[in-house]
């Protein structure tokens, strides 16, 4: 009986030797023997909160950061479209700090509205990157960076042409194609543009109101202006070309002519635009970069190895004025 007990308790042992081994074998199989390779759970996971698609620059933005993220193996992307509804927005952001996200980028639909979620994004201890558009929160540690464009500077930078363009003695009458209400982009490029030409009493805007950064709505808006003041206008400054492109179809179809008749001015850069240019139908360009993907990668890649990031990285950008420049241009454009 002593015999058989001693057996058992042999065999018993043995056993629980083998369950151990495995188990060891089975944790060290998803890591590499010198530890320098990344296994799955080490990518970092980036949740992007995308405004929507409203124009050709807004798409760009998003195949940029999806191309980057995307085709990098560092990364984990989770992306949501937010159809231009800033409640879309906040439920993205949710989902993000509930699945733990290493970082959110969020390119906000309007500027206010966004404290409480982010400060529960800040108490999970998830950096937040704003992409080229800005927010107004009383805390400014809700946000770790912005990658994004001076819109103050593309306005002034719209008015200065368009002044040079049409001469400084010219009495100048503009309507204005506002992006969407209470966007960053919107409020800020009317602000710095306003501000340029308030030393040139020859300049006046006569009108002003929103097409909401899309080309549907920037030719109904333009529509209105034509039909209420068409034979005193003299030039349309839009906040982005999609509203100037409908525009001047609107002007078009109203029996003018877009680029001579009518001076075109907007802000963005997509090819349409440049196309646009070269055919004499628009006449200024001012570049705002939307291939913010790299930049956003690099930022994340520090902001994992614990560094710091500058508070606002800046994006690269020109003015096109003309056909010559637009078709120097052209064959270079990526979006």
């Amino acid at each position: 009986m002593g015999k058989t007990k001693k057996g058992w308790m042999l065999l018993f042992a043995s056993l629980m030797t083998i369950f151990l081994l495995a188990g060891c074998n089975s944790e060290s199989s998803g890591s590499s023997s010198d530890g320098d390779s990344k296994g799955k759970g080490d990518k970092i996971v980036v949740g992007f909160s995308q405004i929507g698609a409203e124009s050709g620059w807004r798409t760009a933005e998003t195949d940029s950061i999806k191309d980057t993220l995307g085709n990098d193996p560092q990364f984990e992307l989770k992306f949501s479209d937010a159809q231009q509804k800033q409640e879309n927005q906040i439920k993205a952001l949710r989902s993000f700090i509930a699945q733990k996200v290493d970082l959110i980028a969020l390119a906000p639909v309007v500027e206010s509205g966004w404290e409480t979620v982010l400060k529960e994004a800040k108490n999970a201890d998830i950096p937040v990157i704003l992409l080229d558009r800005g927010i107004n929160v009383k805390d400014e540690t809700l946000y770790t960076s912005f990658i994004g464009s001076d819109f103050i500077t593309e306005g002034e930078n719209a008015a200065k042409e368009l002044i040079n363009l049409m001469g400084k003695d010219s009495k100048v009458n503009i309507v204005e194609l506002q992006g969407t209400v209470g966007a960053s982009a919107a409020n800020d490029r009317m602000a710095g543009f306003a501000k340029e030409i308030k030393g040139n009493a020859n300049y006046k805007i006569i009108k002003s109101q929103t097409g909401d950064f899309t080309r549907t709505k920037g030719k109904e808006v333009m529509e209105a202006f034509l039909k209420s003041d068409g034979d005193n206008i003299d030039a349309v400054y839009a906040h982005n070309d999609d509203m100037a492109l409908g525009a001047i179809q609107a002007i078009e179809e109203y029996g003018l002519k877009p680029g001579e008749d009518i001076k075109v001015v907007s802000v963005d850069g997509i090819k349409d635009i440049f196309k646009a240019v070269i055919a004499g139908k628009a006449n200024i360009i001012i570049e705002c970069n939307p291939l913010l993907g790299p930049q956003l990668a690099q930022a994340a890649k520090d902001l994992k190895a614990g560094k710091e990031i500058e508070r606002w990285i800046k994006t690269d950008e020109e003015v096109f004025v003309g056909k010559d420049a637009a078709e120097k241009a052209l064959s270079s454009r990526q979006y």
